[in-house]
């Protein structure tokens, strides 16, 4: 609640943080490409706006998206742990609300709707924004399920990351080319404003309820699922497409041969 209270000291974090910023990119526009800044009152106003937005945010971040998350994590390991022995199918609350917490919170994503807007614009209506949310989504939520079976079992995270990887280097070899690009930068526009804070806090929330786990080992790691899983599921949603339209060119191929 101490951010409630101080948000001058959070302006003048956050401006320490974004000042440096501003800085390299009026020094690179007026001593390297010894160009005029355009517009000087815009950006000044833009960059007031950018201080004042991120000063809110942080602050909804701490007062509420870090609590409900860690919270419900705390609520849910607890309701597992009722009635003696628990084993990790006494964590099925705890998978599925990973998986809807993955989902709703990507489908929702800012970073996530821009690119599936641009995508369906370049690729001039070939690439559905809506069957791009939804596939990146589902990777998250399986990704983050799993990651939260990690947690609870105590099972090394490198094992996951490196069979994920693995799977992305084969499912690139086989998929069309036109959406590896598109998939590898799925993976990162997950990991972004509005997903970030619920799942990180879901980790250690979690990872802090669980006997024998450490928030710091087995808390994080929530987000490598979180990057990774959705390159798989857009790659597999990009061959399940051609596998589609390939079958049917050769339902229409023979319909057109037979005599």
């Amino acid at each position: 609640m101490d951010i409630l209270f101080n948000p001058i000291s959070l302006l003048l974090a956050t401006a320490k943080d974004v000042i440096p910023v501003l800085l390299l990119l009026v020094i690179f526009q007026r001593f390297v490409l010894k160009q005029p800044i355009p517009r000087p009152t815009r950006i000044l106003a833009g960059f007031v706006a950018v201080l004042v937005g991120m000063t809110f945010f942080l602050t909804g971040l701490d007062l509420a998206l870090f609590p409900i998350g860690r919270t419900m994590a705390l609520q849910l390991a607890e309701n597992a742990q009722q009635g003696g022995v628990t084993t990790w199918l006494s964590y099925g609350k705890v998978y599925l609300f990973a998986f809807l917490v993955g989902f709703s919170t990507t489908i929702a994503e800012p970073s996530l709707i821009a690119v599936a807007h641009k995508a369906n614009e370049a690729s001039r209506q070939a690439i559905s924004a809506w069957g791009l949310r939804i596939a990146v989504a589902l990777g998250v939520a399986v990704g983050i399920t799993l990651g939260t079976f990690r947690i609870v079992t105590g099972t090394p995270l490198y094992l996951y990351i490196m069979v994920g990887y693995v799977l992305v280097v084969i499912q690139t070899y086989f998929a069309p080319k036109m959406i590896i690009p598109l998939a590898y930068d799925s993976g990162g526009v997950t990991t972004s404003t509005v997903t970030v804070p619920l799942v990180a806090a879901l980790g250690l929330g979690l990872a802090s309820n669980v006997p024998g786990r450490s928030p710091v080992i087995d808390g994080f790691g929530l987000i490598a699922f979180a990057s990774l899983f959705p390159i798989i599921s857009v790659l597999g949603y990009a061959q399940l497409t051609q596998w589609k339209v390939e079958r049917k060119n050769r339902k229409m191929y023979k319909d057109k041969t037979r005599p």
